[in-house]
């Protein structure tokens, strides 16, 4: 147990005013041992002492000094004499008992446990231990280390002694749960058993490696003091609460003979009688405390009467001694309680000699017999014992050379003076002997104070015997039973009984708590001769009576009507005679020999005089007998608790228990049994109670709530009238006390609450938020009747909130400015820059969002009967952060859209939350940024535009990949000739479409940079999830509306650039598509993708500007796909041109005909339509592959393939159409041949559709070719020499 410093520490004032109230004027020894230092006196003294001395600060010293060793003396006396009276409590109880229904306690955690667990913690964290996690427990790990064990919040409440390990552990269990939910689902692994693996793996931190042995051990030994303890246990507890030394209770104990229960029982009725005599003296006197009503000074004299009456029948139904026999009891019990509740009462019920009847056990052991010589040795003897009047029992046989035995009888007795007759025999050889013969025998008389020891006794024998010195070695031991308090034998001569004098055997008998007797027994007689009621009896010390023979020491017991004279022989016996009266009779004199004088007397005296004696000089001597000999009822026990109870509190609360103000079962117990015991008023103890419980509170220790309740409850009731306790009574004093007390609790609730997050931080102790709300509104009660309008407690918790919302938003922008000065060591102390303190007011909002998160997660179950009152807390607290932020926004700079990430933490935290959703700082959130977001939306679009118009304008047309691999990485690109900032995109995500820049060519710059830049912004403004639904939704139609007109722009300049470039292209077989028309066709593809992205909107009538930029798109992208086919098929159209050369009739024709058929004699001739239909091939061969490169539409390819093939197609025809009547030249039919048969082929593999490839104006074509080549071959003998329109192809592809 812990040394209790703090009972040490209590103000001089405050201690020497609780000495002058708690002892009262009323003479005795207990106010001799502490008188007041009478002023005059003091006076005079230091009067004389100015006069004397020329240093009046030396004289004021010396006087201070004195007073203080004066205050030292009565503190400590008084001390002493309370502890007297707490050791008789712990004695012998008769009214409370421990409790073993209170909650069990947890060890507290200290400030030097939390620095070594915060050390465990960290240790995990970097890896340093052999615990095995994976990385959801070590984020959750983490974030239970910085936010609940670096709290100064926790580190407060341990150091107020409120933190055990089990919050600590709790703690952590709700936030694993919150994680654990969210995690997802895995097959044969349940959600319950991932916590308890967490668990078990936040002990294994928690405990450490360190004395991971030792720990439960020390433990086990600490925690005795919430069990039930034993007596010597409570007397260690409540010595280190006094302050009392090992010394001073050891003669305590010994002197208020603590250990005999028959002292103590005594000295509960002596004290239970002088508060009878209290109360009659106050009805007498009529000096009552000052009550509320005067009709009340009755009632509280009948409580007192009915108080101290309890506390008999309390002490009447206590069995006399554990183990003794309870139906005398039973039977005295009604006659008994009606005899003590009305004092003086002489018409009591007289005990007949049957209630007296005792039980006594009698052992006898026979050892061994001597001087046996009228025997053979080899004879068989034996030995019998009997008390007379009960059985006979024998002992084993023995020979007669040994005869010994150590046989042990047991018997059962009524008589206090039985006769023990023990016989010695031998076996008779005779054959007609009928018995054995009788060697010798004797005759005891033993009584409960004979000697227990084994002795030798003279056996009487027989005549002509030859054993004249036989003796036999035996013990005999007879028990006292409970009832028997003492027995011995006295003279005695009384009126009434023993009315001859001579010498008897006397019992004193207890037949109960308050009934005892004194009897006088015969031999062999169970029931008594005569006997003596004690009660009303007062036993003293007497003078010899000179006319009486026998009897040296007198003492007689006197009673009105009665006197008895007793004798004895000796002084002790006359002592222990007169202490067991003494106790019996429950008078409150003591009595005291005239010898004890001289028996302190160090030269004279007897040194082996009885044992209370003997300890109380030994008290005497070391100033004890005063406090041992106080009578209890001269005392203010009221003041004297209060005391008793302080230093319990403060001795408690500095124990190894998260106590919270709750007594230990021992404390309790004791502190029950004082109060009962000595009278003291439940209200006074409640009212005392709360009185300190409140003074810790205030000082910064943790008390449980509900104990303040129920203190609270008890006070209110019995000061409305309710009787709690069954006191009826009400004094002015506890009523003023009450009112005092009842604003004092009030303050300090509203108080409380005001603190929520310091004093229950992080809901800790689990449920104390919640039960102080309760309090408070128990607290506002007018009476325990009339329910407080729930309007009236909701206007104090209103105003404790809105209190509460300035404290903690203060201590937060201390401690935010804590950590910028830690962070900021080396930076200059000059005014912060607008970015400073944008970030500042940006770790606050972070800070801020905590709170509320942390206020919603750990206090808003308490606030569950009013959750607006917290919302308007949240506004309160948040109008604060308010004046900060709106400061730190007007110190920026205009345009700057660094301010954009703040508005997104505030709204993201405001917007999920029913009640502060559109609330107040919401709505003022909104006003000052939408003028922001509408800045940031026109300037943007007015920096796209001019990126769109420069841009085009200075298009290379190159593909992007060639340009830059690493687009999205860069920033929005700034314009140089608007002379302001542009607005830079806080926070970019990569846009999905945008994966296809890595595998392949896509559209030009300036399109990728519009259709990020429009993509980007509206993520922009998604992210900010504007709250309000009509701004928001202006918003979207206002981005999807640019993004239309941007891409109409863009759209439009690439199809006038797409045709510019086409223009400039030749129409040859050696035309090939450059990459840059390719370029611009992307740039509509793409285009047609962000549209369905970009423009279109949720809902009905919005589909129409989807609709019209998409068919714009649409419609360019035809329009650019019919200039691209017409280019090509001009291309054919000119290879026609060349062939029409060949035409019959003509001189060109006649002409060539000639010059070929001449040289073909000497050379050979190339044939001439092979080179054109192979040019030709390769060119539309080459530019399909381009086309199916570059481009990166499947559609539009295969929509331009197929328009490419049907217009080539239609204008073979028609030429063939125009040459109907004529048939071809040979060279013509080849080449045509060869050129149709490989389009139709090379179309057919890029995917053009069976219908179209075999169209009406194919077959006329395939006609019209293969009846030619039939004419041909009919009359041209050489042939094609090979080309035919037949499927089976022999030439070279």
């Amino acid at each position: 147990m812990l040394d209790p410093s703090s009972s040490e520490e209590e103000s001089d004032e405050l201690l020497e005013e609780e000495r002058r109230d708690v002892l009262v004027a009323a003479g005795g020894s207990s106010q001799r041992s502490l008188p007041p230092p009478p002023r005059d006196s003091r006076g005079r003294e230091a009067g004389a002492a100015r006069a004397a001395s020329p240093s009046p600060s030396v004289l004021s010293e010396g006087r201070e000094e004195q007073e203080r060793l004066q205050r030292e003396e009565r503190e400590k006396r008084l001390r002493l004499q309370l502890y007297v009276f707490i050791a008789r409590c712990i004695a012998h109880p008769f009214n409370a008992k421990q409790p073993t229904d209170m909650a069990r306690r947890q060890q507290k955690l200290n400030k030097q446990q939390l620095q070594i667990l915060k050390e465990r913690f960290q240790a995990f964290l970097n890896g340093e231990t052999q615990i095995v996690a994976d990385e959801a427990f070590c984020n959750a790990v983490r974030s239970y280390y910085e936010v609940f064990l670096k709290s100064d919040r926790v580190a407060r409440m341990v150091h107020s002694g409120g933190c055990s390990a089990s919050d600590f552990r709790d703690v952590f269990k709700k936030n694993i749960e919150k994680r654990v939910r969210s995690l997802p689902e895995i097959d044969g692994l349940s959600k319950e058993t991932v916590l308890s693996s967490w668990l078990a793996k936040y002990d294994a931190i928690y405990r450490g490696e360190e004395d991971f042995c030792k720990q439960p051990n020390r433990m086990a030994l600490s925690a005795v003091s919430e069990l039930i303890l034993s007596k010597e246990q409570l007397y260690e507890m409540f010595q280190q609460i006094l302050g009392i030394k090992k010394l001073e209770h050891q003669l305590i104990y010994n002197a208020c003979q603590l250990d005999n229960g028959d002292e103590q029982a005594a000295q509960i009725r002596r004290e239970l009688d002088g508060r009878l005599q209290l109360a009659e003296q106050m009805a007498r006197e009529r000096k009552f405390p000052k009550f509320v009503t005067r009709e009340m000074e009755n009632t509280y004299i009948e409580e007192l009467r009915s108080s101290v009456n309890l506390l008999m029948a309390n002490l009447e139904s206590l069995p006399v001694s554990k183990g003794g026999p309870e139906f005398k009891l039973q039977k005295l019990k009604r006659s008994q309680n009606s005899a003590f509740l009305d004092i003086g009462d002489e018409n009591e019920v007289q005990l007949s000699k049957s209630d007296v009847v005792l039980s006594f056990t009698l052992e006898i052991v026979i050892m061994e017999v001597q001087g046996l010589k009228s025997v053979a040795p080899n004879r068989i003897v034996y030995c019998t014992m009997e008390v007379e009047g009960g059985e006979k029992l024998q002992t084993d046989q023995a020979e007669a050379s040994r005869p010994q035995w150590g046989t042990q009888g047991d018997f059962t007795t009524t008589h206090p003076r039985p006769v023990v007759k023990v016989k010695l025999f031998t076996e008779s050889t005779g054959v007609l002997a009928l018995e054995d013969k009788e060697l010798g025998r004797v005759v005891l008389y033993p009584t409960s104070n004979s000697p227990k020891s084994p002795d030798l006794h003279k056996m009487i024998v027989p005549k002509n015997s030859q054993d004249s010195d036989l003796k036999i070695k035996l013990a005999v031991r007879m028990d006292k039973p409970p009832h028997m308090k003492h027995c011995g034998y006295l003279y005695a001569l009384g009126q009434k009984v023993w009315k001859r004098w001579k010498k008897r055997y006397f019992v004193l008998v207890q037949v109960s708590q308050y009934t005892f007797a004194m009897c006088s027994y015969r031999e062999k007689k169970s029931e008594p001769q005569e006997l003596m009621q004690l009660e009303g009896y007062t036993v003293d010390y007497t003078a010899p009576h000179t006319g009486l023979q026998g009897g040296r020491m007198f003492f007689n017991a006197v009673k009105e009507g009665d006197t008895v004279i007793f004798a004895s022989d000796d002084e002790q016996d006359r002592i222990l005679w007169v202490q067991a009266m003494y106790r019996a009779t429950g008078q409150s004199y003591k009595p005291i020999p005239a010898s004890q004088a001289q028996k302190m007397n160090p030269k004279g005296g007897n040194v082996n005089t009885e044992i209370s004696p003997h300890y109380a000089d030994r008290g005497q001597k070391h100033g004890m007998d005063e406090f041992i000999s106080a009578n209890p009822c001269k005392f203010d026990h009221a003041s004297l608790f209060r005391l008793l109870q302080r230093q319990t509190l403060d001795h408690r609360l500095n124990d190894s228990y998260s106590c919270l103000g709750w007594f230990s079962p021992g404390q309790v117990f004791v502190l029950d049994e004082y109060c009962a015991r000595y009278g003291v008023r439940g209200c006074h103890r409640h009212l005392c109670y709360l009185s300190e419980l409140i003074e810790h509170s205030e000082n910064g220790s943790v008390i449980d709530p509900t104990l303040l309740h129920y203190s609270f409850a008890f006070c209110a009731s019995h000061v409305h009238g309710n009787r709690p306790d069954g006191i009826g009574t009400v004094s002015v004093e506890e009523k003023e006390r009450f009112e005092e007390i009842k604003d004092r609790l009030s303050s300090l609730l509203e108080n409380q609450i005001s603190h929520f997050r310091y004093c229950f931080p992080f809901g800790r102790p689990e449920g104390a938020l919640k039960a102080t709300l309760s309090l408070l509104e128990r607290v506002l009660m007018k009476d325990i009747a009339t329910p407080i309008p729930a309007e009236e407690v909701k206007k104090v918790v209103r105003k404790c909130l809105e209190k509460a919302a300035l404290i903690n938003y203060t201590r937060l922008t201390e401690y935010a400015k804590i950590e910028a000065t830690a962070e900021k060591d080396t930076e200059t102390m000059n005014q912060a820059t607008p970015s400073r303190k944008l970030e500042e007011v940006l770790h606050l909002a972070e800070l801020c969002i905590e709170v509320l998160q942390q206020n919603e997660e750990h206090h808003s179950e308490a606030f569950a009967w009013w959750p607006e009152l917290l919302a308007e807390h949240a506004e309160k607290f948040l109008s604060l952060y308010s004046v900060d932020m709106d400061s730190a926004l007007e110190a920026q700079p205009q345009d700057s859209w660094d301010s954009f990430p703040l508005f997104q933490l505030l709204n993201n935290a405001l917007r999920n939350d029913t009640f502060l959703c559109n609330g107040k700082f919401h709505k003022h959130l909104q006003e000052i940024f939408v003028p922001m977001v509408i800045r940031y939306i026109d300037l943007m679009e007015s920096s796209i535009a001019q990126s769109i118009h420069r841009g085009l304008e200075q298009e290379s047309w190159q593909p992007v990949k060639s340009i830059t691999n690493s687009l999205p990485n860069v920033a929005l690109p700034k314009v140089p000739s608007l002379p302001l900032n542009l607005p830079q995109i806080p926070s970019f995500t990569t846009p999905t479409w945008m994966t296809s820049l890595y595998d392949s060519t896509n559209g030009s710059a300036t399109s990728e940079d519009l259709f990020w830049k429009l993509d980007a912004l509206q993520m922009f403004v998604f992210d900010l999830h504007w709250p309000e639904p009509e701004f928001a939704s202006h918003l979207e139609q206002r981005l999807k509306l640019m993004a239309t007109d941007m891409i109409e722009a863009c759209v439009k300049r690439t199809r006038i650039a797409f045709e510019l470039k086409l223009q400039k292209m030749n129409k040859t077989t050696d035309l090939r598509i450059p990459s840059s028309l390719c370029t611009m066709f992307n740039v509509l593809v793409d285009a047609k993708k962000q549209t369905a992205k970009l423009c279109i909107l949720d809902g009905g009538q919005e589909q129409q500007y989807h609709s019209k930029i998409d068919d714009l798109v649409e419609e360019s992208v035809k329009e650019i796909i019919s200039l691209l086919v017409s280019k090509v098929v001009s291309v054919l159209e000119g290879v026609l041109s060349k062939l029409s050369r060949y035409d019959e009739g003509t001189f060109f024709s006649s002409l060539v005909s000639f010059t070929v058929k001449a040289a073909a004699k000497y050379v050979d001739v190339p044939k001439p339509g092979m080179d054109l239909a192979d040019t030709y091939i390769m060119f539309v061969r080459q530019n399909q592959d381009i086309l199916r490169e570059k481009v990166n539409e499947e559609m539009y390819i295969e929509k331009l393939f197929d328009q490419w093939y049907s217009n080539s197609m239609k204008v073979i025809c028609m030429w063939l159409a125009d040459r109907l009547d004529v048939q071809l030249h040979i060279y013509q039919l080849k080449t045509l041949i060869k050129i149709v048969k490989k389009t139709y082929r090379d179309f057919r593999l890029q995917g053009v559709l069976e219908g179209t490839l075999n169209s009406k104006t194919y077959d006329t074509v395939h006609s019209r070719l293969t009846v030619e080549e039939a004419t041909v071959s009919v009359t041209d003998g050489g042939g094609l020499q090979g080309i035919t329109m037949k499927d089976s192809d022999e030439e070279e592809g």
